[in-house]
């Protein structure tokens, strides 16, 4: 079965990263970049939009290509192509829209606002490296 690391970011710039496996991963399957579904999916209140990804070799999912397959394609800008000069064109290899079970990373946007928790510091480690010997 599958397995994700879902990047979910909301509009005030917080992101948190979860993953899902298995029986949690199956419906994101089949579903496109620019897709919403219900952020209850991972616990989060709100809708998730899916914005990108990227598959288990780091190449990018690219939402005007049909389909889960990769293919070379001429880029001159857009996703997967950095910095071309006016006029280059360059063919890269990019994967389709379609989230399959070769996708590793999918990037999320949720409509609400994302609840994060602040770990309490420990009083110990910070005795520790209080104490900790100075080199001459």
């Amino acid at each position: 079965m599958a397995t994700f690391k879902l990047n979910i970011s909301d509009k005030k710039g917080k992101t948190i990263s979860k993953e899902v496996k298995e029986r949690d991963a199956s419906p994101f399957l089949g579903l496109q970049v620019g897709s919403e579904l219900d952020g209850a999916l991972v616990g989060e209140a709100g809708k998730l939009k899916i914005t990108g990804g990227s598959d288990k070799s780091g190449v990018p999912l690219r939402p005007d290509i049909h389909g889960g397959a990769r293919k070379y394609i001429l880029l001159s800008q857009g996703v997967g192509l950095r910095d071309a000069e006016d006029g280059l064109r360059v063919r890269k290899l990019i994967r389709g829209n379609t989230i399959t079970e070769e996708v590793y990373q999918i990037n999320c946007f949720l409509d609400g606002e994302l609840k994060i928790e602040e770990k309490p510091k420990d009083e110990q480690a910070d005795k520790k490296e209080t104490e900790k010997p100075k080199k001459a």
